[in-house]
């Protein structure tokens, strides 16, 4: 893509604007707590005091509106002590000649680095740099350095005890995420009628898992029927590919087949019926049909006057083999599902979990701080993007700071606020961001200023505007980050408003250092940058490691059934569809980048990339139909199925080492484990198990074949398929 093509479609992103607006009783909780702060402080402490308090709580506040699952009063604490310390450390140091740039670069150089440890704690770790700079104008002694940083903090205590006292929707993001799963599990099934190869979209239950870990608080007052139904999903996921996979399941064509289409169907409107009854917390409500009743009698009774088939799966006597062993096993989940949601069982956990009561209990804040600093550890290397960021984040800031200083401008901290509103770690949200906030900076501080002017309002008319704006900001969060702008720049003029200053001088001056803090933000981006399809052979070698990890423990599951290998499995599932999501991520962001850029495989394309991933997503397909059949406990061993799946795991490994170092990609030892696991299957009677590890297999070898295809530049014969990321 050309420069130009880039930066016009990034300007395009910054400034579109969506329909969607935040709850309004959420934004308008934030703004009521912000108000709470605002005018109290400024009857008893004067203007500057409450600048500071107002800043901590809108920045608080701001925070407890990050995609997280945390308790919001626990964000908003925890951004206000940040704040207050930030607020605190730079009125001593601004008092000292030459320690405040000092300090701006330190605490600059550690807002970049907390993007190690997640968005969230990105984003608020940026917001503290811009609350130093604004709230640090005149030198102040200890004392009052003190104060300034308390009622800072004070703004993220109030924000959590509104928070508490009004709590407007507790649980309706962990509601609306396990929803999704299941609704699109149901857009699965239906995608599975016409395409039995199709893949599922692992995000919803990406973020599922992260919504279902819990605080202690929490997994108390969890609503019971919440509980297991994760799970639950994701033992479906395997089981309607194995059902609808033609080497495993049903075959291509005939009766068998039709049957399974109306297995598919029945379970999509059930599914769809799941998510609309964990979505409202309304009882289940299935479409009055007799296949869906099939399927999850006896939880449901059918429609008075409708008979239920005499197999609750539907299969009807059509089904063969493994292909009705996965009807009645979808059967069984759907039927588990129900009760759970009609009678909300705490006892359907079936699935390994971490910790008592089947909870993945997520510790508090605090104990997150060992944690946190191992990611910031890992990412403290210069190849490192996130160190990357934090070092252009640091220089950025600081020189937009010398710049604006050295110029003479009053208001100078405008310049560096913004370059550190701007940077990101990618191009993309770089760019798009500065324009949004140029744009919405410049109306914002136009429309405010132009009320100051004309209307010259009091303390308090300007106090009851700036908490309007709050409400404005927080209310237009996920329509457009350029409108959103707007709402934070009339906040903040009207804010320092308070302040003594001619209203259209400042406008002026706010207006140019806006541009003067973006154009320094967007130069130093395009002349250091971070280019993301430089790391895309990194995120491929670590996503086919992790397939393969994952393969291979489902694999050690049919030699020795007994041993407890769900956890293992599960692990290594997690592991890949990370690693998966981090490779879709960094493509994305590769898509958006100007120029030419070399994939960071030597030799490699990134067409050639492209053809790689499909093949490691049919690798981990492959993988989910053979955990879709995981035999019991009881079930007799496969000789010889340890040995393959640790060959693969070995194989893949190496493969992956030899994509970053520009060696030739050789599964020969694994053809060579496959046709030995094969001679010992041969050996074993025949049976469901048996049958279904020969074609699993058979998949996993044709997969890794298709790999190496792809990254030697020979054409498949069979296309270029679509990414078959079913393992995520």
């Amino acid at each position: 893509m050309s420069w130009f093509a880039a930066l016009r479609d990034t300007a395009r992103t910054g400034l579109t604007l969506d329909r969607t607006l935040t709850d309004p009783k959420r934004a308008a909780r934030g703004a009521v707590a912000v108000g709470l702060v605002l005018f109290p402080t400024l009857a008893l402490g004067g203007p500057s005091l409450a600048t500071s308090a107002a800043m901590g709580a809108f920045i608080a506040g701001t925070a407890t509106f990050q995609r997280s699952f945390r308790p919001r009063a626990s964000l908003a604490v925890a951004a206000g002590i940040g704040l207050g310390t930030s607020t605190f450390l730079g009125y001593l140091a601004v008092g000292v000649f030459g320690l405040f740039p000092a300090l701006l670069a330190v605490w600059a150089f550690g807002a970049g680095l907390a993007w190690a440890i997640g968005p969230t704690a990105g984003v608020v770790a940026a917001n503290t740099v811009s609350v130093m700079l604004i709230v640090v104008q005149l030198p102040v002694g200890v004392l009052a350095a003190l104060g300034h940083g308390l009622v800072a903090a004070l703004g993220g205590v109030v924000q959590a005890a509104v928070i508490t006292l009004w709590p407007i929707g507790s649980w309706t993001a962990q509601r609306a995420a396990l929803a999704d799963t299941y609704a699109e599990l149901g857009d699965y099934a239906r995608r599975l009628r016409q395409d039995p190869t199709a893949h599922v979209d692992p995000a919803p239950f990406m973020t599922a898992r992260h919504a279902a870990a819990l605080t202690p608080w929490q997994d108390r007052h969890r609503p019971p029927e919440l509980r297991g139904l994760r799970g639950i999903a994701e033992r479906i996921r395997p089981t309607l590919a194995a059902l609808a996979d033609p080497k495993v399941g049903a075959p291509g064509e005939g009766p068998q087949r039709d049957r399974a289409r109306e297995v598919l169907a029945a379970s999509a409107e059930a599914m769809d019926a799941l998510a609309r009854a964990i979505r409202t917390g309304d009882p289940v409500r299935l479409p009055r049909t007799a296949p869906v009743y099939a399927l999850v009698a006896p939880a449901v009774p059918p429609p008075t006057g409708s008979a239920a088939p005499a197999d609750p799966s539907v299969a009807g006597g059509r089904l063969q083999g493994a292909a009705k062993r996965s009807a009645r096993r979808l059967g069984g989940l759907l039927r588990k599902a129900a009760d759970t949601l009609d009678r909300g069982d705490v006892d359907t956990v079936t699935m390994p979990v971490v910790g008592a009561g089947g909870a993945l209990h997520k510790p508090p804040l605090f104990r997150t701080l060992p944690a946190a600093l191992r990611a910031v550890r890992r990412q403290a290397r210069p190849r490192s993007a996130v160190f990357q960021h934090a070092v252009r984040l640091t220089g950025v800031v600081t020189a937009a700071y010398l710049l604006a200083r050295a110029a003479g401008f009053q208001h100078g901290y405008w310049a560096p606020m913004t370059a550190a509103m701007v940077m990101r770690p990618d191009f993309a949200q770089t760019y798009s961001r500065g324009v949004a906030r140029l744009a919405g900076t410049v109306v914002g501080v136009a429309v405010s200023t132009l009320v100051v002017q004309l209307a010259h309002p009091g303390e308090w008319v300007l106090a009851a505007l700036a908490v309007l704006c709050v409400g404005g900001a927080y209310l237009t969060l996920r329509t457009g980050y350029a409108l959103m702008t707007v709402g934070i720049s009339s906040y903040v003029v009207f804010l320092l408003g308070l302040q003594q200053g001619d209203p259209l001088t400042t406008a002026f001056e706010r207006v140019g250092l806006t541009l003067l803090g973006g154009s320094v933000a967007l130069v130093t981006y395009a002349l250091f940058p971070t280019w993301q399809t430089a790391r895309l052979g990194e995120r491929l070698a670590e996503w086919l490691a992790a397939a393969g990890r994952y393969a291979a423990a489902v694999i050690d599951g049919y030699e020795d059934p007994a041993a407890p290998r769900g956890r293992e499995v599960r692990t290594a599932l997690l592991d890949s569809r990370e690693a998966r999501s981090e490779l879709l991520q960094a493509m994305e962001r590769a898509d958006a980048e100007p120029g030419r850029h070399a994939s960071g495989l030597p030799g490699v394309s990134r067409r050639r990339i492209d053809r790689a991933r499909a093949a490691v997503g049919r690798l981990g397909r492959a993988a989910v139909v053979l955990e879709a059949h995981l035999p019991a406990a009881d079930a007799e061993p496969v000789p010889g199925a340890a040995a393959f799946a640790e060959e693969l795991r070995l194989g893949t490994a190496i493969a992956a080492a030899a994509l970053l170092t520009g060696r030739p990609v050789d599964f020969g030892a694994v053809r060579g484990a496959q046709a030995q696991l094969e001679k010992r299957l041969a050996e074993v009677p025949e049976g469901v198990q048996r049958e279904v590890l020969w074609a699993g297999v058979r998949l996993l070898t044709q997969a890794l074949k298709d790999l190496e295809r792809a990254l030697r530049g020979r054409e498949d014969v069979r296309g270029e398929p679509t990414d078959g990321g079913m393992e995520a």
